[in-house]
């Protein structure tokens, strides 16, 4: 079986440059890094008394990994408004956090060479655990300045719903 069943003469695996991320039903401007979507389920080892000297093993517990969006500085404000969403300096007493909106569902979007969604991914119930507004400022370095924010969330899933698009044909 080919892995590309729509297009079988595409040996290539997806590229890591084209995506996309999506909240509050729009499109983040500028991100240029995300980190892995990464799962680890425990090991729970375990034997009765007479089995062999070895263990068995069962799954435990899953956990997320935190996911790190990268994006450079820009006068758009949708990192800073989230993370401010989970703890805001100045605010009045017992609103330092919006308890009822400050998670999200997040939708993030791979695409291949020629622009098409090829893979879609659900995160669920994440929130900012860390924000950076501004890097370290180095007036030798020639770079340009970025911003993240971490997100722990309760899981992700692929969207099955995106299927292998047919890819154009160039002539």
């Amino acid at each position: 079986m080919s892995e590309f069943p729509v297009n079988p003469t595409r040996f290539d695996p997806y590229k890591d440059f084209k995506f996309r991320v999506k909240w509050d039903g729009r499109y983040v401007a500028g991100i240029s890094r995300l980190s892995a979507l990464r799962r680890t389920t425990e090991v729970i080892e375990h034997r009765e008394g007479g089995d062999p000297s070895t263990s068995r093993k069962s799954p435990g517990r899953t956990q997320f990994d935190a996911i790190t969006l990268e994006r450079g500085v820009t006068q758009d404000t949708a990192f800073e408004a989230w993370a401010n969403m989970v703890w805001k300096l100045g605010a009045s007493l017992g609103s330092e956090s919006a308890l009822a909106d400050f998670r999200k569902d997040l939708i993030i979007e791979l695409y291949n060479e020629a622009g098409q969604l090829v893979l879609g991914y659900k995160v669920f119930r994440a929130w900012v655990s860390e924000y950076i507004a501004l890097p370290d400022l180095d007036a030798q370095a020639i770079g340009v300045a970025i911003q993240s924010l971490t997100l722990v969330h309760e899981g992700w899933e692929r969207d099955t719903s995106i299927v292998e698009p047919k890819e154009p044909v160039t002539d």
